[in-house]
């Protein structure tokens, strides 16, 4: 194996627990480790053999995210008592896989060779019981107390009371006992007659069960149902080429790998390693691009948020009554409020989002039961987003974080130099940023149509007219004439800050632009100053602030370029949505399927391969989700379940793709499959199949 992938991370959740290891199945102590509930409750885990690490063949997760295999080989052993093993003679397999709050390790010996082997094999061990932030680098003055770990025969528990006075534990047990046995290291003699093997299964969470073969098998096979049922709901894509069907197949593991279940339903956390938790925004935008295909995450999604709604105001917690949730968090930092994140609301997108999704989704269910039973938490997020324009003069959405703790910018580029005016300085706030008003304007328009379908016209106009005076202050304020682009925030006096970003391609998939001004602002999108070859910079290169390593001021991110492509199409630029479909796919292929959060900047070169961000999460869901909404906007795809009515503009392919099939596109009496074919130089859709129930029409415009 190269050192590349020696040095990647490898990872696997289950629920509110997620490990990272090496290439060797090893935890070293930086910033991997298996977590839980956002502690980490083992630091240091390390398999030697004969006193060394062993030799690395490979190293693999599996295709459904389950499990996590290592293949080793044996260095020369030394002797103990007359037997050695030359090298390349033993075989070391590690695999494990997360179920049930425990990690469940499998490691197998062969022999292949005509002469007995004895080895000495130590695991060696330890729990910090960190916090997550503090695994991140967050400075605590105090700790809890790390407890003397209790050794037993064939099992060490580790423990430790936290300052919150809530005790964490974690169980390592063997399946067999070791020959000798410490607080930090199990080491166990093997004798292996020729070609004969030797399995040694450990278990490490509460502690209550024995590992064994047949647990370890049991559980394995409950994982796999488990995570079988996540991605096998919704409809299914079947695409001619193979290596794009892959990448399809792992985003669709890695949304269903990193998706909870609640009994509000399935939630989506953010990303692993940092953000193994839910986050409102990240959860909406997952939701969105999956929402034509699988609308079921997208009611889980609405039900938790509903759930955790702000009731109270709380400056430390930027939290405001009828606000939707940023992220939550269950960690002893959090817990004991040395950070504002156990339920913290400084977002001022989730709002609008929250109730945009609302709308998105009982248009595409035609489920008013359901937004019924949503309605007081939409009435209160309507209520907060009124009370919050009413701080502006022309209305629009802004914020300002309520304590220094908080996230000093709240919109998705959350970072504290995102935002700028055109000579680098901060703007002072109330900030409102372009995208937000785009998100407001649909959650305005969404407002109109759910009060209309509930028998409620005159509401339904209020909201329609709402959305209207959005337009116009937005193209009043933030559109810049000598640009011919959109302003990427407002400052508290008004004034434009006087950047390119791409923040602007969400406007764009709200529909807010006028046609003229969307059109213009898509080419640009497509233009060298924002596309770097494998997608959309978040920054237009002229920016003071420029930098392609950055986290927002020049990066690429995969769900951005998502929402650009599907608002680039939204005014007409479908070859241009190929173009970053295209890009996306080809990014994919050298990220091994598995889109990062983000990649740099940096203009694409001849033969060269997307640069990566050194700490970026991997997997993040709305990355993941990135490829359904960007074949969405190519297929030109919108569902009217009311009218039971498929609309499909102006069909488009990928690259290379010769045919896609939609199977199982469900309704709610009935389901239909789809069928895009190139013939000669178009792409023609046509019903495939259609399921006993009400009639589907698919209206195709070429």
């Amino acid at each position: 194996m190269n050192s590349t992938s020696s040095q990647k991370d490898y990872v696997l959740v289950e629920g509110d627990m997620f490990l990272v290891t090496n290439a060797f199945g090893d935890i070293t102590g930086s910033a991997d480790g298996l977590f839980y509930q956002d502690t980490r409750v083992l630091s240091d885990y390390r398999l030697s053999v004969a006193g060394q690490q062993p030799c690395l063949l490979s190293a693999s997760v599996s295709q459904d995210n389950v499990y996590s295999t290592s293949h080793f080989t044996n260095h020369p052993l030394p002797v103990i008592g007359e037997t050695s093993a030359p090298q390349g003679v033993l075989h070391i397999e590690r695999r494990r896989f997360l179920w049930d709050g425990s990690m469940h390790e499998c490691i197998v010996i062969t022999n292949y060779s005509d002469a007995a082997a004895d080895l000495a094999l130590a695991l060696h061990f330890a729990g910090d019981f960190r916090d997550m932030f503090e695994v991140r680098g967050a400075p605590r003055a105090h700790r809890g107390t790390l407890e003397p770990a209790v050794v037993g025969s064939d099992r060490v528990a580790m423990r430790y009371t936290g300052l919150d006075a809530y005790v964490r534990n974690s169980v390592i047990r063997f399946s067999h006992t070791p020959e000798t046995l410490s607080d930090t290291v199990a080491e166990f003699r093997v004798a292996l007659p020729p070609h004969a093997n030797s399995e040694l299964y450990v278990l490490v969470g509460p502690g209550s069960q024995a590992p064994g073969r047949g647990y370890f098998r049991a559980c394995a096979a409950r994982a796999r149902l488990a995570m079988r049922r996540k991605q096998r709901q919704g409809a299914r894509l079947v695409a001619s080429g193979r290596l794009f069907q892959h990448w399809i197949d792992k985003s669709r593991a890695d949304v269903a790998l990193l998706t909870a279940e609640f009994p509000t339903g399935p939630y989506p956390y953010a990303g692993i390693p940092w953000y193994s938790t839910p986050f409102g925004r990240d959860a909406i935008i997952t939701a969105r691009q999956l929402l034509w295909l699988d609308p079921g995450l997208a009611r889980g999604v609405l039900r938790y948020l509903a759930a955790h709604q702000a009731q109270e105001t709380s400056a430390f917690r930027d939290a405001e009554p009828g606000k939707i949730m940023h992220e939550t968090r269950q960690g002893e930092m959090s817990r004991l409020n040395e950070l504002p994140f156990g339920r913290y609301y400084g977002g001022v997108d989730t709002t609008p989002l929250f109730i945009a999704l609302a709308g998105a989704y009982v248009r595409r269910v035609d489920d008013w039961a359901f937004i019924d039973s949503l309605w007081p938490h939409l009435e209160a997020a309507a209520g907060w987003l009124a009370q919050n324009a009413q701080r502006n003069p022309e209305g629009f959405i802004s914020y300002a974080r309520g304590e220094a703790t908080g996230l000093a910018n709240q919109g998705w580029k959350d970072s504290h130099d995102s935002i700028f005016h055109q000579n680098g300085d901060n703007p002072e706030g109330p900030i409102a940023l372009v995208e937000v008003q785009g998100y407001a304007y649909e959650a305005y328009h969404s407002l109109a149509y759910m009060a209309e379908g509930r028998g409620d016209p005159a509401l339904a106009l209020h909201w329609a007219q709402q959305a209207q005076r959005m337009q116009q202050a937005v193209e009043r304020h933030f559109w810049l004439d000598d640009q011919q682009f959109y302003a990427v925030a407002l400052d508290g006096e008004q004034r434009p800050c006087k950047v390119r970003g791409s923040n602007v391609g969400h406007l764009l998939a709200s529909g807010l632009p006028s046609p003229e001004r969307g059109r213009i602002v898509a080419k640009q999108l497509l233009g060298s100053a924002f596309h770097n070859g494998w997608g959309v910079r978040t920054l237009a290169r002229e920016a003071v602030r420029y930098n392609p390593m950055s986290y927002h001021n020049g990066s690429v991110w995969p769900h951005d370029v998502a929402l650009c492509a599907l608002g680039i199409g939204r005014y007409g630029q479908h070859d241009g949505v190929v173009r970053l479909l295209g890009g996306v796919f080809e990014a994919a292929s050298h990220f091994d399927m598995r889109l990062p959060e983000l990649f740099c900047g940096f203009e694409r070169a001849p033969g060269e391969a997307p640069i990566a961000y050194p700490v970026a999460c991997l997997p993040q869901a709305w990355a993941a989700g990135s490829v359904f909404m960007l074949l969405q906007a190519c297929l030109g795809i919108a569902i009217d379940a009311q009218r039971n009515k498929i609309t499909i503009t102006r069909p488009q392919l990928p690259f290379g793709i010769a045919r896609l099939d939609v199977r199982h596109l469900g309704f709610a009496q009935a389901s239909v499959d789809l069928t895009f074919q190139r013939i000669g130089k178009r792409v023609v859709c046509y019903v495939e199949r259609q399921a006993d129930g009400q009639a589907i029409h698919v209206d195709v415009r070429y």
